[in-house]
């Protein structure tokens, strides 16, 4: 009864038909129907948190997929992973970066998205509408087929035993492909309020060690996207509460055991710990666990020097396999801190996503780097033992990046000045044009308006507001969102000495990546709706 009255006292229990109406809306992939709703509920004063864990149970069932490949009469085809949640985590952190009347706008575009994030795969096969059908955001004129639901929710599977046992049994049945045992599995552990921490880093965890081993020519690739819809259970489980997370976790957690799944390269990492830190051979003889050199160089607190960085990223998106390999182990071998050699690590990633050209080009680059950003973020926040081993995975990540783009003829390198005049007007004069000339999808403008800003000595978080705005404002694709969000983030945390790059790699993706549709149709109808003149 306290519940039910607490409820009651708080406006969520008058707020129920409104959620079956954005339920309604939402499935029914009415993009305009379910933002009114959203409008509505935040004149009504309902709290972002629970607006996002309703849109969360909303599509959960429906963004699962049966495998995250297909081969249609011979031919492998990928079929994409949930931006639906993905989308609810970058808004958590865009929010922040605004000013409070428009911190609405970033979950303002993850319900307009939602409708065409629905049912994937057989959109991948156009038997549904929305984004990966027809790239389209305007539905048919008649209904739409409802969304099928692949993975039906789970009871939890009691288990009993020690923490470390049962998280890697948990790990085994998700290396398996046992799907629905890794998923109740993993509500059990879930239940261990205690030991949720080092639950939530086996999950992540398990994302990190899923990518690609080889990115050129192919189409068919996880991306480390496992390792951000692991991330955004954490962050959104966190900001609604995990006593209102279950649908969180299904619409992520269940995922992770989802194949195919590809652990060559942290295969390729454990060996090269093995080799490189351990100074020992590799012998067919099953290994495990973590040795006390491995974990003692969790605790190396070296930064990098400008060389030292300079020489990483060289070997990263300059030269081939193993040199990257060798000059991380060297960096760790000196004692250098694994959370700085991930600042130089973002740095490479960033640098290969603002020199890639071509609107249709960034899909490498811009996953490569969330997952550098992933990476900062997994050592900010957990402690699992295993961690060291994935700088090599990241270092892998940026390398097979920088010589797919290279090899694929979309990289250039193109100086970078502030345009001739800019020292001559103020900076929020410069943040205009530099607003404008992201409006108009002009990359090397919004390149060069940003320097100018960086050039002008004026206060950096003005500029971190704007870029975070225009982030927030383009729609029809949460990666619009994501990776600009990804690279502000880190600017307020890496160390290194140029980390203005990031800055300038934001600017450039949310100029120069691929927009569809009227990219403003979302925030504009926002602005609208809430009397913001500045969206309208």
């Amino acid at each position: 009864m306290a519940t039910q009255a607490a409820e009651h006292k708080n406006g969520r229990h008058e707020a129920a038909h409104l959620y079956d109406e954005l339920e309604e809306r939402l499935l029914a992939r009415d993009q305009e129907g379910g933002s009114r709703i959203y409008y509505e509920l935040l004149r009504r004063g309902r709290p972002l948190p629970e607006i996002m864990a309703e849109a969360v149970r909303i599509h959960a069932p429906y963004t699962h997929v049966p495998y995250h490949q297909r081969i249609d009469d011979g031919f492998p085809n990928f079929v994409n992973n949930d931006h639906c949640l993905l989308s609810s985590r970058a808004a958590i952190n865009l929010q922040r970066m605004l000013p409070d009347k428009l911190a609405g706008l970033p979950l303002a575009q993850t319900i307009w998205y939602i409708p065409s994030g629905l049912d994937i795969w057989n959109q991948k096969i156009l038997k549904a509408p929305g984004h990966y059908a027809t790239r389209g955001y305007k539905m048919p004129n008649a209904p739409p087929p409802a969304p099928v639901v692949y993975w039906p929710d789970q009871e939890p599977l009691r288990e009993s035993g020690p923490l470390n046992e049962r998280l890697n049994n948990w790990l085994t049945l998700v290396e398996r492909g046992q799907v629905i045992d890794a998923y109740r599995t993993f509500l059990d552990l879930m239940e261990d309020a205690e030991h949720r921490k080092e639950v939530l880093a086996q999950l992540v965890f398990a994302g990190m060690i899923d990518v690609q081993d080889r990115m050129l020519y192919n189409r068919s690739y996880t991306t480390g996207h496992k390792a951000y819809r692991a991330r955004s259970v954490v962050e959104i489980g966190h900001a609604v509460g995990w006593d209102n997370a279950h649908n969180v976790i299904y619409a992520g957690a269940l995922d992770i055991a989802v194949g195919p799944r590809w652990h060559s390269v942290y295969e390729m990492a454990c060996n090269v710990v093995t080799i490189f830190i351990e100074g020992k051979e590799v012998h067919a003889v099953p290994q495990s666990g973590t040795t006390e050199r491995e974990r003692a160089m969790l605790s190396n607190t070296g930064t990098l020097n400008e060389g030292e960085i300079g020489e990483l990223i060289d070997a990263l998106i300059g030269q081939h396999e193993p040199a990257y390999i060798e000059k991380i182990s060297a960096l760790l071998l000196a004692g250098k801190s694994p959370r700085r050699i991930i600042d130089a690590i973002q740095l490479a990633g960033a640098w290969v996503l603002l020199e890639t050209e071509g609107p249709n080009n960034f899909s490498m680059p811009q996953h490569t780097y969330e997952y550098c950003n992933t990476l900062g973020w997994f050592y900010d926040n957990f402690e699992h033992p295993q961690r060291l081993k994935l700088l090599y995975v990241a270092g892998s990540m940026v390398n097979q990046a920088a010589w797919n783009q290279r090899n694929s003829g979309w990289l250039k390198s193109n100086p970078i000045s502030a345009p001739s005049g800019a020292d001559r007007i103020s900076g929020s004069q410069i943040i205009e044009r530099l607003e404008a000339a992201l409006a108009a999808l002009d990359p090397p403008a919004a390149v060069a308006w940003t320097q100018a800003y960086l050039d002008s000595g004026e206060d950096r978080s003005m500029l971190v507001q704007r870029l975070a705005l225009m982030a927030a404002r383009f729609g029809n694709d949460p990666h619009n969102q994501e990776i600009p969000q990804c690279l502000l983030e880190d600017y307020a945390k890496n160390r290194c000495s140029d980390r203005d790059r990031l800055l300038l790699a934001s600017a450039h993706i949310s100029a120069a990546h691929r927009k569809y549709g009227d990219t403003f149709e979302a925030s504009r109808r926002f602005g609208e709706a809430m009397g913001l003149t500045e969206l309208q």
